[in-house]
């Protein structure tokens, strides 16, 4: 997902006591609906059904900003259940009807909102899958400032001709598609869209092109397959005047095939600038494993908003220019040679597309590994003093303004300090493993144990805990659930140095390694080290940990 994304505003309170400061999730103080719970919570009308498969046909009227087509949603049973069955398409958008394909029956339904409850009751578990199909049209919402707020996207390419295409992280792909729109279910088998566009357009999507039908109508039908699963926020058209060449890499999964989607005008730009992809597709399989969908190739695409991981089909609207719309955003100049939104956006083909957050209130998962990839690439391009470096600058962009957890069950995000936080958190625990080759087998087993799962922050939490045999729990409380950054607060006295935690959660007792390599094991109480640690009258503690340091009055 793109940086600085416009995110909710939430007041909150601290409480503060004696001794160390008590650190309490943030109350969020924000009214919450109905159709909150009904978009964030995996209740009634979701869970008894598992998807197995989306088999999308669009139909694209431009010069109207509206859609049309159906959706044929297979499913198996998991439960019985007296529920009717919950699909979500958000207001204007409109189901027309929906049909039983097994007995060619309609279904009815009825509308609430951005929900709609099909009478589907009194299935019993059975091992055959069922499908669904829902005709649907309508004037869908049209993003004002991709991808920051979420839509459609109707907009012209620099020649002035048609150029389309959606950016919906957030506001759910639900927004146009009828679908089960919550992150905890992804289609297992994959899915299909065909985009129906004039014949002088040519139309995207993720996976791999397998059909291209022309209409006599003067339309063209193309139809793109993804065999593996894929959350329904990465289902995306993109329509536009595109050309195409492609490459391939030999990496640890064997050949992956590579294909560039640009604008015509953009090509020997798009050869000469795309270069970058496969030195970084290296880096980031050997940092994080195989590339998680060699089945479905990796694409960029000439997108009309700045990017976003799109799976397979990364967007990509950097300008052609090096750092974040041509500036580095960590301020060191290691972001300067190489495209922020090329690295960042496949990074999330590992974090967001591989491993994904059943909710959106863990989207640190997401957003904190997937800039810390940025450091990794720099240490492959620069080595690990750049990399420091990068992620340390990095840092300035911090606010500390909520705690980067969200609110669960109600599709709400966190901060946006899950980006640059949750990345300095993870350089942090880099630290403390203290072993980069287990650090690198730890990014590594995350992709292959969670390999195309759904999963929660806990989950992460707990199986990074387990695997570096480092007690944790403290440091993810405190950097995901509350906004302190703990002060490292010390005294000298006499021969001795004293040195304790302060704005910290209780029990926080992470160890630091000062810049001499000597390791601290600082607690809530003072602890005593002789005045051998300190270096010109301070305690130098390395700047790899995201703490601050203080010398108590």
């Amino acid at each position: 997902m793109i940086f600085l994304r416009n995110i909710m505003k939430t007041s909150c309170l601290m409480l503060l006591t004696t001794g160390c400061l008590q650190a309490q999730l943030l109350n969020h103080q924000e009214k919450l609906t109905r159709q909150d719970s009904l978009r964030g919570s995996y209740g009634a009308g979701r869970s008894w059904w598992n998807v197995l498969r989306y088999d999308i046909r669009l139909q694209v009227d431009i010069a109207n900003k509206a859609i049309s087509g159906y959706n044929d949603i297979t499913y198996a049973i998991l439960k019985d259940s007296k529920d009717p069955l919950q699909i979500d398409l958000q207001e204007p958008m409109q189901i027309e009807r929906v049909e039983d394909l097994d007995t060619h029956k309609s279904i009815s339904f009825q509308r609430e909102g951005n929900v709609f409850w099909l009478n589907t009751t009194g299935f019993a578990i059975n091992k055959k899958p069922k499908t669904l199909r829902i005709y649907f049209r309508g004037n869908p919402i049209v993003a004002k400032t991709p991808p920051w707020d979420g839509g459609w996207i109707f907009t012209k390419d620099a020649q002035g001709r048609n150029w389309v295409s959606t950016a919906t992280q957030g506001i759910g792909a639900s927004s146009w598609l009828p679908c089960k729109d919550h992150q905890a279910d992804e289609p297992d088998n994959g899915m299909t869209i065909t985009i129906i566009v004039p014949d002088s357009l040519t139309a995207v999507s993720n996976g791999r092109l397998t059909a291209k039908t022309k209409n006599r109508n003067g339309t063209t039908g193309w139809k793109w397959t993804v065999t593996q699963p894929i959350n329904t926020y990465l289902i995306t058209p993109y329509i536009g005047h595109y050309v195409n060449f492609s490459d391939t890499l030999q990496g640890e999964k064997g050949k992956l095939d590579i294909g560039y989607w640009v604008l015509d005008y953009n090509l020997e730009k798009a050869k000469e600038h795309f270069t970058i992809v496969k030195p970084m597709i290296h880096c980031f399989e050997h940092w994080m494993g195989p590339y998680p969908f060699y089945e479905d190739s990796y694409k960029l695409v000439d997108a009309p908003h700045l990017g976003m991981e799109h799976q397979s089909g990364v967007a990509y609207g950097n300008q052609y220019l090096n750092g974040y719309l041509g500036k580095d955003r960590s301020g060191t100049g290691w972001g300067d040679d190489w495209d922020f939104i090329i690295v960042h956006e496949s990074g999330h083909e590992w974090f967001a597309n591989n491993i994904t957050t059943k909710d959106i209130a863990d989207m640190w998962v997401h957003e904190a590994f997937t800039t810390y990839s940025e450091t990794l690439f720099v240490q492959c391009r620069h080595g690990l003093k750049a990399a420091n470096e990068y992620v340390i600058g990095q840092r300035r962009i911090i606010r500390n303004d909520q705690p980067i957890i969200g609110i669960y069950g109600v599709n709400k995000e966190g901060s946006s300090d899950m980006y640059d936080k949750g990345a300095s958190m993870i350089h942090t625990i880099r630290q403390i493993i203290n072993d980069d080759n287990k650090f690198r087998n730890l990014l590594r087993g995350l992709n292959r144990d969670f390999y195309h799962q759904t999963v929660t922050g806990r989950q992460i939490e707990a199986y990074i805990i387990r695997q570096t045999g480092k007690p944790l729990q403290k440091v993810f409380d405190q950097y995901l659930r509350t906004t302190m950054v703990p002060v490292l607060t010390y005294t000298v006295s006499g021969n001795k140095v004293r040195y304790k935690w302060t704005n910290c959660v209780p029990g926080f007792n992470m160890p630091v390694q000062l810049a001499n390599g000597q390791w601290l094991a600082p607690k809530e109480r003072y602890q005593e080290a002789p005045l051998g640690i300190l270096k010109n009258n301070a305690l130098d503690v390395s700047p790899n940990f995201y703490i601050k340091v203080e010398k108590a009055s």
